[in-house]
């Protein structure tokens, strides 16, 4: 078995990972770039799912497989086979985690379920991700577009009221992949101190409805169902897209001392003495009026010259930049956001850094993604079972 390195923060620690397609996978390649040692767990003939979402691929492989996998390795078993399945839980005994994102019961069916690993290794983190949790929700199947529409936040998403978009990514997926390992994270601590693991339990729409949290809390606390604004905030303006002379730009006032910056700016000091933008409130009270007094303002330069004059003077604002137009600017802002694993038969892999910075044990790169079942023979030696 190949040991991580002493100096991350998780060396040492083993993950049984049976997790597949995006919220598991995403928190058990957060705590391998830490150290832990993951083994994944995949179907020998189909292997995670995200293998075949493609395209894009690189160098033959799908980008979202890539995308949440590395620093793993991969042992095939089929848990409908008796051999397989004693292997799997002899890996359960030796883990340390255990992670899993089948609906509720499927691991139980196999003999490997938080009761059936728990008595056989008491310390055991065993983290289950669901859709809608164990209870009444268990047999629904939990699709993040499906969470996203039932919990909320297609509600107060889109261009404008009865027009509901989701995000461009499976958000509440990755939000319950954090949670999860979050809560893996301090289960490992409590089993530190006192010896005992725990049944860790996460789903996708509890996670949301925290991750909606100011508008959450305006129903929760005061009552108010929130509605699409399309581009602007509930609570603060101005705070919206506005089209520059080439681009969409966006505007993120937040205080008043930004908005008087603001107007002095774009040329128009008298606003921030025009009682109905005199405060946030006012403003937010008559953000229609804002708007389209800023509106034809910002259509006399570029998108970046009005970047490159708002910035200095304190107003938070920037283009709608593509995703390579992102990256390029977290380079020049020295963010590092890449991380390059080189491949043992094939030219170095560019990856999205992991975005914890630590200074004493920064995150590994040592491993590209796993090939299906490229370390089923080691790891089977490795149980003897």
């Amino acid at each position: 078995m190949t040991a991580p390195s002493p100096a991350l923060p998780l060396s040492g620690v083993l993950v049984a990972d049976f997790g597949r397609v995006l919220a598991a996978p995403y928190a058990t390649m957060l705590l391998a770039d830490l150290g832990a040692d993951v083994i994944k767990v995949e179907h020998p003939t189909t292997g995670d799912d995200t293998r075949a979402w493609g395209p894009p691929h690189a160098h033959g492989e799908a980008t979202y497989f890539l995308s949440v996998n590395r620093n793993k390795r991969s042992v095939t078993l089929d848990l409908r086979d008796d051999a397989d399945r004693r292997r799997a839980a002899e890996l359960a005994r030796r883990a340390d985690v255990l992670f899993e994102n089948f609906r509720p019961g499927t691991m139980h069916k196999y003999g490997l379920g938080y009761d059936e690993v728990h008595a056989a290794n008491p310390g055991i983190v065993y983290c289950s991700i669901t859709g809608f949790g164990a209870g009444a929700g268990a047999d629904l199947p939990g699709y993040d577009l499906l969470i996203q529409a039932v919990g909320g936040l297609m509600s107060v998403t889109g261009p404008a009221p009865g027009q509901p978009v989701k995000t461009g990514v499976a958000l509440v997926d990755v939000l319950t992949g954090l949670h999860a390992a979050i809560g893996v994270l301090a289960a490992l601590r409590h089993r530190d101190a006192s010896g005992q693991g725990q049944h860790v339990q996460v789903n996708l729409l509890s996670t949301l409805l925290s991750s909606l949290v100011n508008q959450a809390a305006g129903y929760t606390l005061a009552g108010q169902v929130p509605g699409i604004l399309g581009n602007r905030h509930p609570s603060i303006a101005p705070y919206e897209v506005y089209q520059a002379k080439d681009q969409p730009l966006v505007i993120a006032v937040g205080n008043d001392r930004q908005f008087a910056a603001l107007c002095r700016g774009t040329g128009a000091p008298q606003l921030a003495e025009d009682p109905r933008f005199a405060t946030n409130a006012d403003r937010v009270a008559h953000v229609d009026e804002l708007s389209q007094e800023l509106a034809e303002l910002f259509l006399t330069r570029t998108a970046a010259e009005w970047f490159e004059h708002l910035t200095p003077l304190g107003v938070p604002c920037g283009p709608v930049n593509n995703l390579a137009q992102a990256f390029d600017l977290a380079d020049r802002l020295g963010l590092a956001p890449r991380a390059v694993i080189n491949g043992d038969e094939g030219p170095p892999t560019d990856f999205v850094a992991n975005p914890i910075s630590l200074s004493g044990t920064p995150p590994r790169y040592d491993r590209r993604p796993p090939r299906l079942g490229e370390h089923t023979t080691e790891i089977a030696d490795w149980l003897d079972c």
